[in-house]
This record gives structure tokens, C-alpha cells and sequence, in this order.
């Protein structure tokens, strides 16, 4: 009973994490002419806070294990729920560049060990619907926000909505605070047997080679970050500048273009949650392949000059299949290249993963500033393609190496 309300207490974090990630984009035109910012800086702001988010994962294993994950999991969201309230009252461009640093930092060090966590301790189906409660608070921020441009186009007040969600949020993590000491020393980690056992990804004696090795040389490591890289680039691509292409090339209004932008984040969540039961049946490696190609017939649809509406059906069809992307890889970690190395390997996924949104978005925003935001569809049929054909790589060095049939 206490191991379950413990997992529901990590499904709580996920929730804060997710908030916060989808504002920017759909409060961005709106924003930009209040606060006299160019076009292009909303990838600033995006670099700013997963900037933030790599520094702050790299070094979570070290805070985690000196400070606890209950507390790492308090501070985060505070340090969250604070840069959102400044975000509120931010007079100008450079106060919210101030404020994107806390906001990244506040949620990175909680994401690689709670997923490693998940990975380790719990089966497939937690992993999904873990980051399905991501998207939920991802698919709530769009729609607050909408609400509050709908009425005056007040930004400011949809900040203001979610930064005092996150601080309800923040006052139950206190409340469960010594919850997280009570379920350290009763539950005791069940071990790989509850995800794959130790011999389906290495020998007892690799697993020692790896132990003391680089994580990087293990074979298909470093092909796997580059798939992790343009994942994120999909996602926060679409989720930073889905309602700028809406606005500037389909001619919705903004409060249109926020809620499609919210369904897309739907899309991840329900997809997620349904992920849940279908890795019951099928293996986190057919789910990953299945998800890239539904990704990619949904970029394919937003790309096709045809009603404004079959966007929102594309939108909707890129968030489904990105939907068991993400979890279904971070569950394979252990798997695939041991637990001996999976907590380091998993800190790397994230932190390249937050590369990719730091990187990917700003330069999509770059060239849509000098080019046109007509691009869109094209630079999201792009990465797919390149993450497809990375992950199937990935597949083919684990096959060879005995460590996939699929």
C-alpha cells in the first residue's frame, strides 16, 4: 500500500514537470509584442531553460544520493513554482531570460533519477504511464493558458494560474515529505527481474567490464543519445512553434491555435496512458518502431496543403506516435546495456534528450525568422526521419550483439 502511494507521489512530480513545458509556446504570440521581444527569442527563452534542465541533470545522481529524492523532488518544484510566479509579473525580455535558469534547473535533477527509478524498480507499464502524467500537466498548460488569452489576452494570468498550481503542488510534496524515508526503508528494490533479467542484456562478466568502463563505449550508446536528440527535437519543436504555424501560415486565431497545440499534447498523454496496457502484450521495441512511423505519417499530414483542419488531425497523429517513444526507451536502458551502467547511461539519455530541446527548437526559430515558418512541417518530417533511422540502427548493433530479436 505505502509502495503504491509512493509511485503516485512520483506520478505527482511528473505532473509539475509537465506544467510548465508547453507555456512558452502557446503564450509566445501573445507574448512577444508585450514585451517588444523579436521573434526568434522564444528559442532563447527555450535555450535558457533546458540549459538549465542539462546542467541540473548531469548532476542529479550526486544531489539525489547526498540529499534524498523527496527533497531534490521539493526543491525542484519550488525553484519551478517561483520562476513561474516571476514569469507573471516579468517587465521585459531580459527579466524572463533571468527566470528561465531556475525554471530549468528546478526541473532537471528530479527527471534521470526518478526515471532510472521507474526503469530499475517497476515494469513497462509504469514507465508510460509515468510520463503520462507528464503530459497531463504538459496538456493542462495550454489549456489554462488559452482560457486566459481567450478572455483579454492576458498572458500574464495563465503564468500566474500555474505558477500557483505548482506551489499547491509543492505544499503536498511537503506534507508526504517523510513518506519518501518511511519507503526507503521498507521497500526494498525488487531487481531486474521485474523488467528484464541481467542475463537478456549482458554476461555477469561484461556487467563488470561495464562497471568500470565508459558508458559511451558500450556498444550502441552513442547512437541511442542520438536517437533521444531528435525525439525531443520532434516534441518541442511542435510544442514551441505549432501555434506560430498555425497563426502565421494557417490563419487560426491564438486561442484556436492554443487549444489544437493542447490536443497534440493530449495526444502524448492518452497515447501514453493506452501505451500502458499494450506493453502487457507487445515489447517496448515494436511499440518504439510503431509510435516513429505514426510520428512520421503525421508530419507528413501537416506538410500536405489540404484544410486547416486535418492539421489538428496531424498534430494529433504526431502526438500519439511519439506517445510510447520516450518511455519505452528509458525502460529499455537496463536492458539493453546493463544495470550496472544504466543509472550513468540514463543521466546521458537525459541530458542529450535536453540538448535536443535546447538546441533544436531555437535553431528551427532561427531559420523560421529568416526564412518562413512555412518550414515547419518540413524540419518535423526531418528529424522523424533521422530518428527513425537512428533507432533502427540502434536495433540492428543490439541484434548483432545478441541483445534484440527485434
Amino acid at each position: 500500500m505505502v509502495v503504491t502511494f509512493f509511485l503516485l507521489i512520483i506520478y505527482l512530480a511528473f505532473i509539475s514537470l509537465g506544467l510548465p513545458d508547453s507555456l512558452l509556446g502557446v503564450a509566445w504570440p501573445a507574448m512577444q509584442p508585450d514585451i517588444g521581444a523579436a521573434f526568434e527569442s522564444a528559442g532563447l527563452l527555450s535555450m535558457m531553460v533546458t540549459g538549465g534542465t542539462i546542467v541540473s541533470s548531469l548532476v542529479s545522481g550526486s544531489l539525489i544520493e547526498r540529499f534524498g529524492t523527496g527533497i531534490v523532488t521539493l526543491i525542484s518544484c519550488l525553484m519551478t513554482a517561483s520562476a513561474l510566479l516571476g514569469f507573471s509579473f516579468a517587465p521585459s525580455l531580459f527579466w524572463l531570460i533571468l527566470l528561465a535558469i531556475p525554471l530549468g534547473l528546478g526541473a532537471g535533477a528530479v527527471d534521470a533519477g526518478l526515471n532510472n527509478y521507474v526503469a530499475n524498480h517497476y515494469k513497462a507499464h509504469h514507465m508510460s504511464w509515468l510520463h503520462c502524467f507528464w503530459g497531463v500537466g504538459a496538456t493542462l498548460g495550454p489549456i489554462i493558458m488559452s482560457y486566459s488569452m481567450g478572455a483579454d489576452n492576458a498572458w500574464r494570468d495563465g503564468y500566474y494560474t500555474v505558477s500557483i498550481l505548482q506551489f499547491v503542488l509543492v505544499f503536498i510534496l511537503l506534507l508526504t515529505l517523510p513518506l519518501w524515508k518511511i519507503v526507503a526503508s521498507q521497500h526494498q528494490p525488487q531487481g531486474i527481474q521485474d523488467v528484464h533479467t541481467e542475463t537478456d542484456s549482458v554476461s555477469r562478466g561484461e556487467a563488470m567490464v561495464q562497471k568500470r568502463g565508459n558508458p559511451l563505449q558500450i556498444k550502441g550508446v552513442k547512437v541511442t543519445l542520438l536517437v533521444f536528440l531528435f525525439y525531443c527535437g520532434v516534441e518541442m519543436t511542435v510544442g514551441l512553434w505549432g501555434a506560430s504555424f498555425l497563426v502565421g501560415t494557417r490563419g487560426l486565431p491564438l486561442e484556436t491555435a492554443a487549444v489544437w497545440v493542447s490536443m497534440y499534447y493530449g495526444g502524448i498523454t492518452v497515447g501514453r496512458f493506452i501505451t500502458g496496457f499494450v506493453t502487457l502484450k507487445i515489447n517496448n521495441l515494436i511499440l518504439i518502431r510503431a509510435g516513429q512511423v505514426t510520428a512520421i505519417a503525421g508530419a507528413v499530414l501537416l506538410l500536405l496543403p489540404l484544410h486547416p483542419f486535418l492539421s489538428l488531425i496531424g498534430l494529433i497523429v504526431i502526438g500519439l506516435g511519439l506517445a510510447p517513444i520516450f518511455p519505452c526507451m528509458l525502460h529499455e536502458t537496463p536492458a539493453r546495456f546493463g544495470r550496472a551502467q544504466s543509472s550513468r547511461i540514463m543521466g546521458y539519455q537525459m541530458a542529450v534528450a535536453y540538448t535536443g530541446t535546447t538546441k533544436l527548437p531555437p535553431l528551427f526559430g532561427i531559420v523560421a525568422a529568416q526564412i518562413s515558418i512555412g518550414l515547419f512541417p518540413v524540419v518535423i518530417l526531418l528529424f522523424a526521419l533521422i530518428m527513425m533511422m537512428s533507432s533502427e540502427k540502434v536495433n540492428r548493433i543490439l541484434y548483432k550483439s545478441g541483445k534484440s530479436t527485434v
